[in-house]
């Protein structure tokens, strides 16, 4: 589905990326992880062929990404970039709909592609808030339309930057649910998210960046251990595997001091007279 030989992409004197080698077969759910600043955002894009790699090639479907024409790559592939900003009144079934112009081939909508862009919204439960106006949807609401109008696109590959982001813990779940299901279904997910708990409960493969260095490819069992992530992420890590399988991963502080009490049963949230008028909320 994709290769990448010796990949790199650099700005002036300053590599972005570089010395990327990776084969990511079709049916698989690979995500890439790494501080801010690792490169995950500019591989997807050169993955995608918004970037022309500085060093070394890249291959989409046998050939290389430069010799597919703009129309192919919308029609086989679909990017969700981390930064989307719409401001025009668009109602969200409109923005999901053009996920199906790359089909159209200047023509009309039929009734097959409003039946694609209906269920579309359907399976992110975007469908509740189809007339309402992009601008006025809330971060949430949006990455959902946004992640709809993809799945409308019906690529063969998906590239998503973030695509949890702005997301309550019920949706992002359901969404790496949906990208599980997608990949099972014979099409390829390439994710970046900054999740580690995320990344180790869904990524089939996960691809470790830091500066812009490969640090390691492999499974999330293998790639998550304390000793590589306190080298990746400067802070010490601990990583729990649960009965089921499932791991845990935690940053560690070495000033943590453990609070004392708690709410009582039947007791109520309210400020004492001796406490801060500041306050935190939990978010």
């Amino acid at each position: 589905m994709v290769e990448l030989e010796g990949v790199g992409y650099r700005i002036g004197n300053k590599w972005l990326v570089r010395n990327i080698d990776l084969k990511i077969e079709a049916g698989q759910f690979w995500i890439f992880v790494g501080p801010n600043g690792a490169g995950k955002s500019t591989l997807l894009r050169l993955i995608s062929g918004e970037l022309s790699p500085t060093s070394g090639q890249i291959r989409f479907l046998g050939e290389s990404i430069s010799d597919h024409s703009p129309e192919e790559l919308a029609r086989k592939r679909a990017y969700l970039q981390q930064k989307r900003d719409v401001n025009f009144p668009f109602r969200a079934s409109e923005i999901v709909l053009l996920g199906r112009h790359p089909h159209l081939n200047g023509g009309k909508e039929s009734p097959t592609d409003l039946a694609i862009t209906w269920e579309a919204m359907k399976q992110v439960q975007a469908d509740m808030f189809a007339e309402r106006l992009y601008p006025t949807l809330s971060g949430g609401e949006a990455s959902r339309v946004d992640l709809a109008r993809i799945l409308a696109q019906e690529p063969r590959l998906f590239l998503l930057d973030e695509p949890t982001n702005h997301l309550d813990p019920r949706y992002q779940v359901q969404i790496l649910r949906l990208c599980s299901s997608i990949a099972q279904s014979g099409r390829t997910v390439i994710a970046a998210i900054h999740d580690l708990n995320i990344a180790s409960m869904y990524a089939e493969q996960v691809l470790m960046l830091r500066e812009g260095n490969p640090i390691a490819v492999g499974t999330p069992t293998l790639i998550f251990t304390p000793q590589r992530l306190e080298a990746v992420y400067d802070v010490p890590f601990e990583v729990v595997q649960l009965s089921s399988g499932q791991l845990v991963v935690v940053p560690l502080s070495s000033d943590f001091v453990p609070r004392t009490g708690g709410l009582r049963s039947g007791s109520t949230l309210s400020p004492s007279k001796h406490s801060s008028s500041r306050t935190t909320a939990a978010g």
